[in-house]
């Protein structure tokens, strides 16, 4: 299990505090949760993100708060795109015994058969809902799709047994579908038919013009 020093920090720190915090490589976050007290605490940038590749959007962490290591997941983090800065880092701490509900992401494997004939995959969902303790939480749900044909649909019932845990959404909720390519009419035949349409339109405007010039003469 990876792990990750904080130092505490003042709850309701003034704006220029926090701006100088962030000047130093610092992110200010809060821990909270199972059998710890809410706490302002402030962790190195780059050692988190160190820790993050490690275990993953939904991995473990063993936060060390006040001395005392505290086993939390990040529940969620704000950036600053901008700066291409994480400004600010909610941990929760966990009971290890106890579920809980995360999205966890779906990773394709392979190229799909279909692919070579043309196909086009589709992928309507990128995660699913899943539950389970936090050790039984995968970083993501790989999916082999290199059997897939054209027509061929991937649904939920169909990775329910991947793991030793639970996905919340409908089993016919559709993740990745191979479907054929759609037919492109070419572009002489657009432009042709422009051409006669507009020849035509001519055509008419000529008709009218020189029957209204032979009235007028009458």
């Amino acid at each position: 299990m990876a792990k990750l020093a904080s130092t505490n920090r003042e709850g309701k720190a003034k704006r220029s505090e926090v701006t100088e915090l962030r000047a130093e490589g610092k992110i200010p976050a809060v821990v909270y949760g199972y059998e710890v007290e809410n706490t302002a605490v402030a962790v190195d940038e780059n050692e988190f993100i160190k820790v993050i590749r490690e275990v993953g959007r939904n991995g473990v962490i063993d936060l060390d708060v006040s001395g005392n290591p505290v086993k939390v997941m990040v529940t969620e983090y704000q950036a600053d795109s901008l700066k291409n800065q994480i400004t600010h880092i909610d941990f929760v701490a966990i009971n290890m015994k106890s579920e809980v509900t995360v999205d966890v992401a779906i990773e394709t494997v392979g190229e799909a058969a279909g692919v070579a004939e043309g196909g086009v995959v589709e992928h309507p969902v990128f995660e699913v809902s899943v539950t389970a303790t936090p050790d039984n939480i995968p970083e993501s749900i790989q999916v082999d799709i290199e059997e897939m044909q054209i027509g061929d649909t991937l649904y939920v019932s169909d990775i329910r047994s991947k793991g030793n845990y639970t996905i919340e959404n409908e089993d016919d909720e559709a993740i990745i579908s191979i479907v054929p390519p759609q037919a492109e009419e070419p572009e002489e035949d657009e432009a042709a038919e422009s051409e006669e349409t507009e020849g035509s339109e001519e055509a008419t405007e000529s008709e009218e013009s020189s029957e209204e010039g032979n009235q007028e003469e009458a």
